[in-house]
């Protein structure tokens, strides 16, 4: 087998990690904002309030700036797969390439299609060819991470496939099947609702400090009211999408389950931790408690995941397996796997040497043991477990930052149904930070669904160590340090032109 660089692998998924981190600051408020200024522009043409428009083409503004960088990371995150993966691009590009080559064909060709009219054409076409330009673009955004969604929904539950010895790549077999994936439906309800609620902070934080600096008092108050009802209700379709997406990582990655949870060993009728202090010392299969501090709420972990009192695995389980609940441990695993590598390398010599009897019985002795195939690259069973403290913390600092966000949202629409809102200043400095409380809820929640699935590109088929493409750990180095300068650059780039912008403000002409 080919020895693995793992500094080279770590450099790489570093310089993917930092890509998508980068990419996912501006794309939640691309998913969201798009939506909000298509309200506004709603309001504008049923009410011809000119203040409306005014408060339309300033949102629509900071949608531009924010879109504009959005694009430049998201075509970088794209090309990564070519440069550091490129051996995943190779196993699984007929499948994987397919969701983001609609994306790019079909929505982002309608965004771009009515862009321009939508931030052009105020003048130039109708009021309602205008507004059906705006809601495109809203649309199209959505669909663009529908498509993107699809193709990591695969990556975490690989369905509608099957693998071609001759060539060793993954094919699609069923194209709907990847599509009406269940892990995909609830990845894309659960970050497109987030990003409708990460939109709604955007506004209500710029609109809190209008408030406090009593300038734009009358438009700060307006986007502030339709703001605090969409992110509302975006709120609650957050936790109810977030409950399917736990639900649907307890069925094909349990792993991930285990590891938010800190559970080691598995029970029915299994707790939730509320808040806890992990023990840094605990590891797979030792004895000590795996939790310093911890507050549980009983038996919601198991209805959370089984949607009843049912047994819940825990890591050891899941690791070094658990024959009274039939669970198969990543022990026994990496030893079928093993056996599928060797009988797929079989085979590919027999069919080279002209043996077709050996290759038939090969190919057999492969099918029978191809379901752990990705096992067989592993060295030793612990290699399944994630990073327990990352992924522990992480899902619990988004659960917490937003658990605050509703609250937040009713008091705004409280007090603006009372006309109090400008009065409150405690509720507008709560506000100026909800933003930053979203974007700690956002990243959370993406760590959790990255880190989760460690140490896997493709869920159980293909570990990230085989993933990579065959470059020097230095080449890799070089990259990761200049994408930090670019993506640090134009982060300060789109903070310096939105707040010249939010300095303007709503003003007449606009």
């Amino acid at each position: 087998m080919t020895t693995i660089d793992f500094a080279m692998v770590d450099w790489s998924r570093a310089q993917f990690a930092l890509t998508a981190m980068y990419h996912w600051l501006f794309v939640p408020l691309t998913l969201g904002l798009s939506f909000l200024c298509a309200f506004y522009e709603s309001l504008y043409v049923r009410t011809s309030d000119e203040k409306w428009k005014r408060i339309t083409r300033f949102w629509m503004t900071l949608f531009g700036i924010n879109f504009a960088i959005g694009v430049a990371t998201g075509l970088i995150l794209e090309f990564e797969f070519g440069t550091n993966w490129s051996n995943y691009s190779w196993m699984v590009g007929d499948i994987f390439g397919a969701p983001l080559a609609i994306e790019g064909i079909v929505a982002f060709f309608l965004e771009a299609t009515f862009f321009a009219v939508m931030f052009f054409g105020w003048d130039r076409v109708s009021k309602r060819f205008h507004l059906f330009s705006t809601w495109m673009v809203a649309i199209g955004s959505n669909l663009s991470a529908l498509w993107i969604l699809v193709a990591n929904g695969w990556m975490q539950n690989p369905i509608g496939m099957t693998f071609n010895p001759d060539s060793a790549r993954f094919e699609m077999s069923n194209f709907m099947e990847v599509l009406s994936n269940p892990v995909a439906i609830s990845k894309f309800t659960h970050a497109s609702t987030s990003g409708f609620l990460y939109a709604s902070l955007f506004v209500i934080t710029i609109s809190s400090f209008y408030l406090i600096k009593k300038r734009h008092i009358d438009m700060a108050k307006k986007s502030i009211a339709v703001a605090a009802i969409f992110g509302l209700i975006s709120s609650g379709m957050v936790a109810l999408t977030g409950d399917e997406a736990a639900y649907e990582a307890a069925q094909v990655q349990p792993m991930k389950l285990a590891a938010f949870e800190g559970l080691y060993k598995g029970e029915a009728n299994a707790p939730l931790v509320a808040l806890g202090v992990l023990n840094p010392s605990k590891k797979p299969g030792d004895d000590q408690d795996p939790f310093l501090f911890s507050l549980k709420i009983p038996g919601l972990l198991s209805l959370l995941a089984n949607r009843d009192s049912s047994f819940v695995p825990g890591i050891d389980d899941l690791v070094y397996g658990n024959s009274s609940e039939g669970i198969v441990g990543a022990n026994e695993k990496i030893e079928i796997g093993k056996n599928a590598i060797n009988a797929l390398a079989d085979y590919k010599s027999a069919r080279k040497s002209g043996d077709v009897e050996k290759a038939e019985l090969a190919l057999a002795d492969f099918r029978e043991n191809e379901k752990y195939m990705g096992f067989g690259y592993l060295d030793k069973p612990e290699d399944t477990v994630p990073p327990v403290w990352l992924s522990f913390y992480a899902f619990h600092v988004m659960v917490f930052a937003g658990t605050l966000l509703p609250i937040m949202f009713l008091l705004f629409i409280f007090y603006t149904m009372k006309d109090k809102v400008a009065e409150k200043k405690w509720l507008l400095n709560f506000g100026v930070i909800g933003l930053f409380i979203g974007f700690l809820a956002s990243q959370a929640g993406w760590i959790v669904a990255e880190v989760g699935r460690q140490p896997w590109a493709i869920n159980e088929f293909l570990p990230v160590g085989v993933a990579t493409s065959n470059l020097s750990t230095g080449n890799v180095q070089i990259t990761f340090f200049m994408f930090l300068i670019l993506f640090t650059a134009l982060l300060i780039a789109e903070v310096k032109i939105m707040l010249k912008q939010i300095k303007i403000g709503f003003e007449e002409g606009h």
